[in-house]
């Protein structure tokens, strides 16, 4: 008789949970009322969840299996804007604000005003509309202005971007104090930069005129030789061998740095802070071996480095023994004849003149850290690389010298010219020097090789330009010469002045010349292709603006603007993509329009002979050397907006001393 197997017994009953819910449900449904929308529900509600986790995971589970699609795509459309968070509503205010710091295009920032009232808020609060400070320097990686680095900007070309920090600066004092990072609008950052442009055109007031009577004995002892100049610091090399240092803030003498046996020739100003650049990686190659042995990288650090790994001096030596070339792009030097620190603590003035030495002085303590020896003639020009401890020196020895200005020593002698070396211009590692010999020499700083001769001047080479891509020249034949720094090929040989080419510069489409002949002419450039284009580290602005300038390749190198600028010799050019300022020797300032040529005014009055000219980062200071009824003098003009208190104050003084005026006539004719 078969035995039928037991009945598998059934499953645990588990709890109803839709009973249960049912049974949560009020019996005074009016009490929903009590409840705003939004909140939790209690238990009395009849939407109400079973307090145990595990059932309300359960009773969740079983309501989404029973959906259709179409109620799943509702209940996710209703879920995913719950599930949503505003991270910048969540942090802090202070960290939120740091945030939209990294944000620098004012329409960006403006479509996250509209995201939420709270971002609204924010983008309202304290002018949080950023146009970012543009950084300067960089200490240990960092800009010491507390922003990241932009290494493709020129240093005379921080247009005001970024710079209104110097309104919180103290006008009082004379020394320069390191600005608060602040957060400024697109509208006061416009409306510095506009009254900045307005006063270039028809204001700015004079902060200083020093007045430096000339000897009596030798009345060339008051000539003003040479002239750099930054955001801090006004440094002034005179033929009496004094170098003056002013506030440029404020036109104030600091201090006078004293210790030159005679004239001085040559001046550079190097910005405290930055970063150590140079060549990255740096290598090696030494004898022995199957064709040689690679030695070890040494990275590049930022900011300040330990003796040890701040080895500067730089040679890739070949299996063979043979030097090979080295090359980085780095920046063009500053117009107005300033470098950026290698992460020093301090300013620094590196100069050089008659008594044939090279002296480092420290700003601030006017202390000379090193005297450098070894030019047996007068130093004529000298350039410091940026980011770089590295100086070069030209001299009419005939010679070019390298120097380690942190370390105080001699790094190499670049031989080779045949005759004095008179002005010298540098880029990245590359230095190109002019000399009487009618030749122009390009050489790598870090091998002292001399890589191209450049030969086609008739007569002697006073004046040198350099942009990484290109070199200028011009000199006593009254011709001006494009030079290929990639191949020493000779690219247009532009005409136009009658007498010595004396000034240049280098701008991405333009070049600026000028002459003994008292004439300023702008030519065009050809535009760079996108192999040479990462070569030249031009602001991005500049090149926007000069793109309407730009030939076509038909009429490359063709006169822009013809400028009968003096009526003698022009001692000083600068210019910008908005203006140009020449100094001559007719004792007059001109201001020009760039685009046009069209004269805007005359900066200064008249004097007897202007030396040098010369206007800061931001076109905020411009500095004036002339002689006017025989001293030298000195002036600081600020084109910076002046604050109400200042001009109120001013009023106050010529009210004074117009009632003193009024006042002291009846006492007269008593």
């Amino acid at each position: 008789m078969p035995i039928d197997s037991p009945p598998t017994p059934a499953p645990s009953p588990g709890p109803n949970i839709m009973a249960i819910v049912h049974s949560e449900r009020p019996s005074n449904p009016s009490s929903l009322l009590d409840h705003p929308v939004g909140t939790t529900t209690s238990s009395t509600s009849p939407l109400a969840l079973p307090q145990n986790p595990v059932l309300r995971r359960q009773y969740l589970s079983a309501v989404i299996h029973a959906c259709t699609p179409t109620e799943l795509l509702f209940i996710s459309s209703t879920i995913a804007p719950l599930l949503k968070r505003d991270f910048l509503r969540v942090l802090p205010p202070e960290l939120a604000l740091h945030i939209l710091s990294f944000v620098d295009d004012p329409k960006t920032l403006a479509r996250a005003a509209q995201v939420s009232w709270w971002w609204r808020r924010l983008y309202k609060f304290d002018n949080e509309t950023t146009m970012r400070r543009e950084p300067y320097r960089h200490v240990g990686g960092v800009n010491s202005k507390g922003k990241e680095r932009m290494s493709f900007m020129e240093d005379d070309e921080r247009l005001n971007y970024g710079k209104l920090s110097t309104i919180l600066r103290d006008r009082s004092t004379s020394q320069p104090t390191l600005s608060i990072p602040v957060i400024i609008s697109h509208r006061e950052h416009f409306k510095y930069s506009y009254s900045i442009m307005q006063n270039w055109h028809n204001g700015g007031h004079l902060l200083r005129a020093h007045k430096v009577p000339s000897s009596s004995t030798n009345p060339e002892s008051g000539v003003v030789t040479s002239l750099a100049l930054d955001e801090d610091w006004v440094v002034v090399g005179l033929a009496n061998c004094r170098i003056h240092v002013f506030s440029a803030r404020t036109g104030v003498l600091a201090r006078t740095l004293v210790g030159h046996d005679l004239g001085v020739w040559a001046v550079c100003l190097v910005h405290k802070g930055g970063y150590m650049g140079g060549p990255d990686p740096i290598m090696k190659q030494q004898e022995g071996g199957n064709g040689g042995k690679i030695g070890k990288r040494r990275k590049r650090k930022k900011g300040l480095r330990s003796r040890k790994s701040e080895e500067i001096e730089e040679e890739i030596i070949s299996s063979s023994g043979s030097r090979k070339r080295s090359h980085y792009p780095g920046k063009p030097s500053g117009v107005s004849g300033s470098s950026e620190g290698w992460g020093q603590p301090g300013a620094l003035v590196v100069s050089g003149g008659c008594d044939k030495v090279v002296r480092v002085w420290d700003i601030r303590s006017g202390y000379c850290i090193y005297v450098l020896r070894g030019h047996t003639s007068t130093i004529r020009c000298i350039k410091v690389l940026h980011n770089r401890p590295i100086a070069v020196s030209g001299s009419r020895d005939n010679t070019l010298r390298v120097w380690d200005v942190q370390r105080g020593r001699s790094l190499r002698i670049l031989a080779g010219h045949t005759a004095s070396v008179r002005c010298l211009d540098v880029c990245g590692n590359r230095v190109v020097s002019g000399s009487y010999d009618h030749t122009c020499r390009l050489w790598d700083v870090d091998t002292g090789e001399c890589l191209h001769v450049l030969r086609g001047h008739l007569h002697q080479i006073y004046s040198v330009a350099f942009d990484g891509v290109r070199i200028a020249s011009g000199g006593l034949d009254t011709t001006v010469r494009v030079w290929d720094a990639e191949t020493g090929e000779c690219k247009a040989t532009l005409q136009g002045h009658t007498a010595l080419v004396c000034q240049l510069q280098l701008s991405p489409t333009m070049l600026a010349t000028g002459g003994s002949d008292g004439r300023v002419i702008m030519f065009s450039l050809p535009r760079l292709n996108q192999n040479q284009a990462h070569l030249q580290p031009f602001r991005q602005h500049h090149l926007q603006q000069d793109e309407s300038n730009q030939q076509t390749e038909t009429t490359q190198f063709q006169v822009l603007q013809r400028i009968a600028a003096h009526d003698s010799s022009v001692t000083a050019l600068q210019f910008d993509h908005r203006f140009l300022v020449t100094g001559g020797n007719d004792g007059r300032v001109k201001l020009f329009e760039t685009q046009t040529g069209k004269h805007v005014r005359d900066l200064s009055e008249p004097s007897e002979s202007v030396w040098k000219v010369a206007y800061g980062p931001g076109g905020e200071i411009c500095v004036i050397m002339c002689r006017r009824q025989g001293k030298t003098i000195m002036e600081f003009w600020s084109l910076k907006p002046r604050e109400d208190k200042e001009v109120e104050k001013d009023r106050e003084k010529e009210r004074m001393r117009l009632e003193e005026e009024k006042n002291m006539g009846p006492v007269l004719d008593c």
